[in-house]
């Protein structure tokens, strides 16, 4: 240990070390204790001698003893505090397990050096011992624990710093030699020699400023500023716990370095007492000089005292030979100097990290992972090419990170996702996780030993069991070949730590990717220099025998580093990029800000501006069919180039399309853009975009299958960047591609209405216009209408000229022109023949032996019956045994298919993860290659076939749930029609069974074995079952597979009910005899009965799943009626097997006996007792008695359905588009049903009614509610749907006869039947306002308003109430109804209360249908029904469209039969203004955004359109 002596004059001379317990001091160990650790003066200390305090005696010692011997009273209290924090101490040490508890060996922080990332960690051990003078370079050290000093007085603590520093660099200066002083190092006995402590340090400059103080006052005048020179200010070098966290503890270090041209000869003595506070005191107590030396492991002074007769010989002889220590301090000073390393590592650098590439650009890898551990403050400035990279995953083991590490740094320059590891776990699809984790679109920042969410590090020795499992999870899921690219990702180790412990966390996850790669051609090792490189090699190469020299840097700072990587980028990449704002101004777009919007693809206004890329390659590739990138456009405005080609629609759409819609008055408007696929849409799109990037923010939606809700978070969020006010915000233009349905877009229409509404976004014009470019396989229609343009595959004569043009230009260019093939489809103006040729001369050597033959063969498959399917560039590989390696980069996948690769491109997938595929290169070119294959004694059921059964296409790799998801759909998906003709299967299932049939039933085999788990591919051999194979039983095992995978999903359910039905209808057609037995009646009627139960069932969950998805608010799915028509659909046949029945036969009974038995009014008892053939019937009674509930409730439950359908079918719209052509199979088979239903229940002929005058009134009144539930005229949904339905005027005029009769002659009349009078009047109003029959307006307001004052049924309040509003809507209505009027407000708030009450239900991605609208004229003719606006529309077709975009309120007809409304803003509401000043109504706007920026009470204007939830407003301005 370094001598503990101290400056002052000591009678005792050299120092010796402390025994370890104070009952072993004798009186001068204590006087040497009091003097250095409890800091008193000299004269003090004597008096202790003096009195012969020993150890023993120190411990008895009470503060009034010492006061009796003239300590004084500071002093006194000093020497009491220190002995007992020393004992404190030592108890603490005892009772601590750790605190003796040494660490491994480290390195001391790098000498002469104060910025660099060097921390200790607490108990290690510094591997240099405390030593003296070696080579004059290499420093000597001095440790002092100096941690008794924590509670010491200010100015105490730092006498003690100051005068060992002082102490010790007189003797490294004298010596010649570097060295470094350690405070917060431990020693023996106390501690392990070298064991790092820490200490407390409040305030670090006080350390900075007292040691020049300290040289002032002890160096000699004349070597001051040298002195100064030599010893360099105290560098404070942090603790951390052993769990890496911070001790908020350090060592504090001093450096001295005595260079020769500083010290040359001289000899430095120092003054025992500080100079500058003697000065006061007599000369005589003026401090002695003192001469130190280095003497191995402590400082010793010449000039002490001794017992040798010539006490100066040693200092003299020293002085002497100071002039020899000079030189050769000089001479070692220039041996360091001449060595100088020459590095090849900046070059080797870019050849790793790009795998040979040189550029970053063009990079063979494709994604980059990184493990780090604790950073320093002063590297995080030199780490800048970290986000760069864009790293999929940074595995980072700093428990700090988020507090003053790396992600602190990093959150505001990029987008990270912070995770933990347990969300690596496999808990569900792999797909799924990526997914959830955002894997492939943001940086996922996961913290490997804790830091977040009460996650506690772990020290190294317990890493590994606490937290190392879970890394290892992290690691296996990202190497994973269905995560990321196989052998194109680089994981690269950055330590910006040295690890230098064989259970460093960072060693274990080294070891786990090397596992898991096979090898370390893709680990990149990063060291800041040799020494940590030194350490970490030597850990791997002992543990794991690997030399790691090959793939590591570390002769490189990482400021060397950063600006290496960063340079591999082109200037492109490196530049900022910008978007345009109001008045031609832009705004640079951040890039945390670009990374956060990963579903769009943004278009910057200097988009490629700067880049490198290949201009011949990119344009090749386009030509062979490859999707259209940027880079096309920007090539071909470039100086010498031709202009991209601009279809004819493309000025249509910029001079009249946009224009229109920016004339709107909502936030979201849109237009679709058809095409048949192959023929440029999607290309047409994008050329918008790019010609209008300085006029709008324009972005295209990365991946179609995003939550919607988070597209329109992320587009609102576009919108609003950098743009606080109005005038400056200009529109985002989104491009959709290839949406299946295109209630998807209208739904993305609605959410982003929603994200405007939140932001209070005002929508005078249109803050976001969506271009919906759509896929149409065929379009019968050739003219483009109000919000639908059309591309077909036949080019106009100008098209074909500049594709003739272009033709020239790309011969002069490229060698291989004939290989373009997708461009010269366009430029043949698609010719088949040519397609034909191409794809027969490519595929004449096909053999489906031959793996490339088998790949294409499926690839072509997919292409033709799941549009844009691909298969994974991974997948490709396997399949095909392409050997990639990370230092070439990968292989091209295209020379795999050999022959066939002028077939196939390359593209990116964008999906729940990001992977590049293959497809083909045209649409067109699939189906006439398919055709040529099937030629060639291949079936699509052998394709199908070799795609179901070849597992390698499902193994592990990236696009396995891409291929499993298209191959589903090309299996199950099928397309419906109105008509219902070739819907039952997909096309491809349709298409095998023509080609081969009977094949399919296999291939459905085949797929159940693929997709073992799946509901839906059950249900698809079940339906094949029982309605291809009649098998009703196979059917039934297949329906019970699938409810038994998804017991919660109502289209399951119902194909099980569907199934007993089909068996019912088969075997009942199957029947023969006549009459039927009594045996077949039981099992038909048991039958019936099982599917009716089957159908209630699937009623039931129905209404579940209807309010989980109103609780989910993301799910669209209308309510499944299955159920509902199911039921009908059986009650329908037991009508018909009842009436093959002897009971019912007409000539046996009556038909309507069997009328009056399903109505419930007679029982089965009362017909068989009236049968004359009772005996012979009576086993046929017996068994309908058993089934007495079912038939009894038949007609009940028939009407209750078909009630319940209609005011569905009526009151709700499809939330998107104007009529939902998919329900009109459902609505056309309900007719169907209702005919038969009619037919037995309302059989009557109603000129009879008028005829026979000898009928009674009641009877009368009886065949009138029969006629008019025949006509579905019983109820107002039914009357209001004869405006819908093209129901003829003279039916809607009997309709009113009916009622007026039944009114007239009824006493008792029912509320529902006045509803419907006044209904039925409305409706005849709209048909024929001149007829006779018609009730004057007058007194049908009267008549509404006796119902109003009267007690109403709550089944009829919805209904009465409608109509209330919409016939006392306050305009100039008759004085007498003012009352009525007044509480209209009232009548809204119960119609509203009615509305949700009865269709909450059902509601689910619908809305209430606007029956009618409030028009300018008086009477009847207040009230517009939609009919008229139709027909305000030439061609009809048209309106659809302008309904949609809400064009439709332009239109000057429609203006001119509408009455405009005004009202004041309320909240999110409208108070609508009325006639009546004390009537004050809440209107809905149908679109909340119109309500944006206006300010509450603000006054607006109006449309009002009235739908059973309430009067709505449109066009509000």
């Amino acid at each position: 240990m370094a001598e503990q002596g101290q400056m002052e004059n000591e009678e005792e001379g050299k120092q010796t070390d402390l025994p370890d317990e104070i009952k072993d001091w004798n009186k001068h160990h204590v006087k040497q204790w009091a003097l250095n650790e409890a800091c008193i003066d000299s004269e003090s200390a004597n008096i202790l001698l003096q009195q012969n305090i020993n150890g023993p005696s120190l411990l008895l010692l009470e503060k009034s003893d010492l006061l009796e011997v003239d300590v004084t009273l500071g002093p006194a209290k000093l020497i009491i505090h220190k002995r007992d924090e020393h004992l404190k101490f030592k108890k603490e040490q005892l009772s601590s397990p750790t605190t003796n508890q040494s660490g491994r060996p480290c390195k001391p922080y790098p000498f002469h050096r104060h910025h660099d990332a060097c921390r200790y960690k607490a108990n290690s051990i510094l591997d240099v011992t405390e030593s003296g003078a070696s080579d004059y370079i290499e420093p000597c050290h001095e440790y002092k624990g100096y941690i008794h000093m924590s509670e010491a007085a200010v100015e105490s603590k730092m006498n003690k710093f100051t005068d060992e520093v002082i102490r010790f660099a007189a003797a490294c200066m004298n010596s010649r030699t570097n060295g470094t002083i350690h405070f917060g190092v431990g020693d023996k006995p106390d501690f392990v020699h070298g064991q790092v402590l820490g200490v407390s340090v409040l305030d670090k400059e006080a350390y900075v400023n007292a040691l020049p103080h300290a040289i002032d006052g002890h160096f000699e005048y004349r070597h001051i500023q040298t002195a100064k020179m030599c010893i360099k200010p105290p560098r404070f070098v942090e603790v951390l716990n052993p769990d890496m966290t911070s001790s908020e503890k350090y060592v504090i270090e001093v450096d001295i370095v005595p260079d020769f041209v500083i010290c040359q000869e001289n000899i430095y003595h120092v003054f025992s007492l500080d100079t500058r506070k003697s000065k006061r005191k007599a000369k005589s107590n003026e401090g002695k000089k003192l001469f130190f030396i280095r003497d191995h492991s402590s400082s010793r002074d010449l000039l002490a005292l001794t017992t040798f007769a010539k006490p100066k010989e040693e200092y003299n002889r020293f002085v002497d030979n100071v002039s020899q220590l000079s030189q050769l301090r000089k001479q070692a000073e220039e041996n360091r100097l001449s060595v100088v390393k020459s590095s090849v590592q900046g070059s080797r650098l870019s050849e790793m990290i790009t795998g040979g590439s040189q550029s970053l650009d063009k990079s063979h890898f494709e994604r980059y992972l990184i493990v780090t551990n604790k950073s320093h403050l002063v590297q995080l400035e030199s780490l800048g090419f970290i986000p760069e990279l864009n790293p999929t995953a940074v595995l980072d083991f700093d428990p700090e990170s988020t507090r003053h590490g790396l992600i602190k740094h990093f959150e505001d320059q990029s987008t990270i996702n912070v995770h933990l590891p347990v969300q690596y776990k496999i808990t569900e699809a792999v797909e799924d996780i990526a997914s959830k984790l955002k894997l492939t679109r943001n940086t996922s920042w996961i913290l490997c030993n804790g830091g977040i969410e009460r996650e506690i590090p772990s020290d190294v020795d317990d890493w590994l069991i606490e937290k190392g499992a879970s890394v290892r999870n992290v690691i296996s899921f990202l190497c994973r070949k269905d995560v990321l690219p196989h052998k194109r990702f680089l994981v690269i180790f950055i330590l910006l730590s040295t690890v230098s412990e064989k259970m460093d966390p960072l060693l274990e996850t080294f070891s786990t990717f090397w596992q898991e790669l096979r090898g370390t051609e893709q680990i990149l090792c990063i060291c800041e220099n040799e020494e940590a490189f030194t350490c970490w090699r030597d850990l791997i190469e002992s543990r794991y025998g690997l030399d790691i020299k090959a793939r590591s840097i570390y002769e490189l700072s990482f400021a060397e580093v950063n600006g290496t990587v960063l340079s591999l980028w082109s200037d492109n990449r490196k530049s900022s990029r910008f978007l345009p704002c109001g008045g031609g101004s832009k705004v640079m777009l951040k890039k945390k800000e670009e990374g956060s919007l990963d579903i769009l693809n943004v278009l910057c206004v200097n988009q490629c501006e700067g880049g490198n890329e290949d201009k011949a390659l990119i344009e090749e590739k386009f030509y062979k069919g490859g999707k259209v990138s940027w880079w096309n456009f920007y090539f071909s405005e470039q100086p010498g180039s031709m202009p991209f080609i601009k279809r004819d629609k493309f000025d249509f759409i910029m001079n009249t399309v946009l224009p229109a819609l920016n004339s709107l008055r909502k936030a979201c408007v849109s237009f679709r853009l058809l095409h048949v696929p192959g023929c440029g849409g999607t290309t047409l799109a994008m050329h918008i975009l790019w010609a209008l990037k300085d006029k709008f923010r324009c972005a295209v939606l990365k991946d179609r299958t995003a939550d919607h809700v988070v597209v329109a978070e992320q587009v609102v969020k576009l919108l609003m960047y950098e743009t606080t006010e109005q005038s400056s915000r200009i529109p985002v233009l989104l491009m959709l591609d290839d949406f299946e349905e295109i209630d998807d877009a209208y739904d993305l229409q609605q959410l982003i209405e929603k994200e405007c509404v939140k932001k209070d976004i005002g929508s005078r014009s249109p803050q976001v216009i969506l271009l919906n470019c759509m896929r149409a396989e065929s379009w019968e229609k050739t003219e483009s209408t109000e919000d639908t343009v059309l591309i077909g595959n036949n080019l106009s004569e100008m098209e074909q000229k500049q594709f003739e043009k272009k033709l020239e230009e790309i011969e002069k260019t490229y060698k291989n022109a004939d290989t373009f093939y997708a461009f010269m489809i366009m430029k043949k103006n698609f010719s088949p023949e040519y397609i034909q040729g191409v794809a027969r001369n490519t595929l004449k050597s096909f053999n489906i032996n031959h793996k490339h033959a088998q790949l294409i063969a499926v690839l072509v498959l997919l292409n033709v019956y799941c549009k844009g399917a691909t298969l994974s560039v991974s997948l490709c590989e396997e399949f095909l045994g392409l050997q990639t390696k990370p230092h070439s980069g990968s292989s091209d996948v295209k020379v795999g298919f050999e022959k066939f690769s002028t077939l196939v491109t390359c593209c990116t997938e964008e999906g729940k993860v990001v992977f590049e595929a293959v497809r083909m290169i045209h649409s067109s070119m699939a189906v006439y290659c398919l055709k040529e294959l099937t030629t060639k004694s291949v079936t699509k059921a052998e394709i199908t076939d070799l795609l179901l059964t070849t597992d390698k296409l499902y193994e592990c790799v990236q696009g396995k749930d891409k291929l499993m998801k298209d191959v589903h759909t090309m299996l199950v998906k099928r397309h419906h029609s109105v008509k219902g003709e070739d819907s039952q299967f997909s096309p491809l299932i349709q298409d095998i069974a023509k080609e081969t049939p009977g094949v399919e039933e296999n291939v459905l085999f085949n797929a159940a074995k693929r997709f073992e788990k799946d509901a839906v591919i059950s249900q698809l051999l079940a339906r094949y079952q029982y309605l291809k194979k009649r098998d009703f039983r196979e059917a039934k095992d297949w329906a019970k597979n699938a409810k038994d995978l998804s017991r919660d999903n109502s289209y399951i359910s119902d194909t099980s009910a569907q199934v007993i039905k089909h068996e019912l209808k088969s075997a009942i057609q199957s029947d023969k005899e006549d009459p039927i037995k009594p045996e077949k009646l039981k099992g038909y009627l048991r039958m019936a009965q099982s599917a009716t139960e089957a159908f209630r069932d699937t009623q039931e969950i129905a209404k579940k799943e209807a309010t989980l998805r109103g609780q989910n608010k993301r799910d669209n799915s209308p309510f499944n009626t299955a159920g509902c028509l199911g039921e009908i659909q059986v009650a329908v046949i037991i009508i018909e097997l009842l009436e093959k029945s002897p009971v019912f036969s007409s000539v046996n009974v009556r038909h309507d006996i069997l009328s009056e038995v399903l109505s419930g009014r007679i029982t089965i008892q009362d017909v068989a007792r009236n049968d004359s053939k009772n005996h012979k019937h009576a086993l046929y009674y017996c068994i309908l008695r058993e089934f007495e509930d079912l038939l009894y409730n038949l007609r009940y439950n028939m009407k209750r359905h078909f009630d319940f359908l209609d005011s569905y079918h009526v009151n709700l719209g499809s939330k998107f588009t104007l009529k939902d052509s998919r329900e009109e199979r459902t609505r056309q088979e309900l007719f169907r049903c209702f005919q038969r239903y009619s037919d037995l229940f309302c059989m009557i002929d109603s000129t009879e009614l008028i005829k026979n005058k000898n009928l009674s009134i009641m009877l009368q009144i009886h065949k009138a509610r029969q006629f008019l539930e025949r006509r579905k005229a019983d109820t107002y949904s039914g009357i209001l749907n004869c405006l819908s339905n093209g129901t003829q005027t003279d039916m809607i005029v009997k309709t009113v006869r009916q009622y007026d009769f039944i009114l007239s002659k009824n006493p008792e009349r029912s509320v529902r039947e006045i509803v419907n009078f006044i209904y039925a009047n409305v409706v005849l109003s709209c048909v024929k306002p001149e007829s006779q029959l018609l009730r004057p307006y007058p007194t049908l307001i009267v008549i509404l308003c006796n119902v109003l004052k009267g007690q109403i049924p709550y089944g009829e309040t919805l209904a009465l109430h409608f109509i209330a509003v919409a016939l006392l809507w306050p305009q100039q209505i008759f004085v007498s109804q003012i009352v009525e009027s007044q509480k209209l407000g009232s009548y809204v708030s119960q119609m509203r209360t009615s509305f949700w009450h009865e269709m909450k239900s059902v509601l689910n991605g619908k809305l209430p249908v606007v029956h009618f609208f409030l028009g300018k004229k008086q009477g009847y003719d207040r009230l517009i029904h939609l009919g008229e606006l139709e027909r305000c529309v030439s061609p009809p077709e048209n309106f659809a469209s302008l309904w949609e975009n809400g064009k439709i309120w332009k239109h000057e007809r429609v203006k001119e039969l509408l009455c405009r409304v005004t009202g004041w803003v309320q909240r999110k509401f409208i108070l609508a203004d009325t006639w009546n000043t004390g009537s004050k109504i809440e209107v809905i706007p149908m679109f909340k955004s119109q309500l944006c920026g206006k300010l509450e009470g603000e006054k607006v204007s109006f449309v009002i359109g009235f739908s059973m939830n309430g009067p709505l407003a449109y066009d509000i301005y």
